[in-house]
């Protein structure tokens, strides 16, 4: 599976980021489009993107190469990021994959997994940060929107960036040590299996990538992953 390129047929750079750090991953072309969503429209944006939504608290626990690290889902402030998380837990999505980009110089930054294509054996490791969740049941990717919620609105925007800096400072989740967000290619809703954990805190995300949970236990496990260890299981805990 040969990695995606943008519109103009090059490889997508990530700007926003400090030391000129690259883009996360390069996605496969969109196969499914999800429309703008007004504050509120959480069911709507559900029903769009045929993907379950998370009401409340949710706890996934992943047992990689390093120890297990839990987390926190968010079902509130990212409805539609966490309950299609949540949906992958189940299925085994994540069961097997790796941490195919790690970066901690010149500085910490993330830890990114969760690639379909990285449990394949047979799959070049050039290829890794290219796959995404295909629906086994129409054999389509699955993208989501981007989903970023104010605290001054009842409920998330969809693909919309957030610039404006006192909006910024309205962000319900931001990128701490330990925030959970998923990468995706430029293109905002394009989003779809592969996620990342941010090893410090990263104010030059915010507004531009969902965060949708966060580390609760199992920091240190966190803090020693490395390129290319694996995630033997992800399991759901328990909600609320």
């Amino acid at each position: 599976m040969k990695g995606s390129k943008n519109r103009n047929g090059e490889k997508a750079p990530f700007s926003a980021l400090k030391k000129n750090l690259w883009c996360f991953l390069i996605l496969l072309p969109l196969i499914v489009s999800c429309s703008q969503s007004k504050p509120g429209q959480i069911s709507s944006a559900c029903s769009t993107v045929n993907s379950p939504c998370l009401q409340g608290k949710a706890f996934v626990q992943i047992d990689t190469t390093r120890g297990a690290i839990t987390f926190e889902l968010d079902g509130d402030a990212a409805p539609v990021t966490a309950g299609n998380f949540l949906e992958l837990v189940n299925k085994g999505v994540y069961n097997q994959t790796l941490f195919h980009r790690v970066i901690k110089s010149p500085m910490p930054f993330v830890a990114q997994g969760g690639d379909p294509v990285s449990k394949d054996p047979n799959t070049s490791p050039t290829n890794y940060g290219t796959g995404n969740f295909v629906d086994p049941t129409n054999g389509q990717a699955r993208f989501i929107p981007l989903e970023i919620k104010l605290k001054s609105e009842e409920g998330p925007r969809y693909n919309r960036l957030i610039t404006n800096p006192s909006e910024i400072l309205q962000l319900q989740l931001i990128h701490q040590k330990g925030s959970l967000a998923m990468a995706r290619s430029q293109s905002l809703d394009s989003a779809s299996a592969q996620f990342y954990i941010a090893l410090k805190s990263l104010p030059e995300l915010d507004g531009r990538y969902a965060v949708f949970g966060r580390v609760i236990d199992g920091i240190d496990s966190l803090d020693a992953i490395e390129q290319g260890d694996t995630i033997y299981k992800a399991k759901i805990l328990n909600t609320k």
